[in-house]
Formats: C-alpha cells, sequence, structure tokens
C-alpha cells in the first residue's frame, strides 16, 4: 500500500480538502459565536433579573468570531503566501 506522501495526487487531493475545511470553519465561526454569547447573555439575564445583557453577550460573541476569524485567515495566508 502507498502512504499519501508517496502519491502526489492523492497529497494534493488532501490539501484541498483542508483547505475547504478552513473555509467551511470560516463560515461557521461567526454565528457559533454569536449564538455562544446570546445564550449566556441570556442565561445572566435570568441569573441577574435583567433584560438586556443577552445584547452584550452578542457583541462579544461577535467580536470573539472576528478574532478567531482573523487568526484562521493569518495562518490560511501564511501558509499559502
Amino acid at each position: 500500500m502507498t502512504e499519501p506522501e508517496d502519491n502526489p495526487k492523492k497529497t494534493r487531493n488532501m490539501n484541498e480538502y483542508v483547505k475547504a475545511e478552513s473555509m467551511i470553519q470560516l463560515a461557521i465561526i461567526m454565528p457559533a459565536a454569536c449564538v455562544i454569547g446570546w445564550f449566556l447573555g441570556s442565561l445572566m439575564d435570568r441569573w441577574l433579573h435583567t433584560d438586556w445583557i443577552y445584547v452584550l453577550g452578542i457583541a462579544v460573541g461577535a467580536v470573539a468570531g472576528f478574532i478567531q476569524i482573523y487568526r484562521v485567515a493569518a495562518g490560511y495566508m501564511r501558509k499559502s503566501g
């Protein structure tokens, strides 16, 4: 049996799958971060008996999502550059 390193075509195909996974990751990060922020904010709203912290949670989640997108994109550019 040949290893993927021995076959350039298999290595190229695997690299394309890794790139596709990175793009999917970028598409999922932002909504997931916002939903997690909203969920944690709504839990804090219930705990503190308020009704505005969920908005702050969404904003913090969005910022965290942007930071993670930047990190992934910068790593991808570093690898391909």
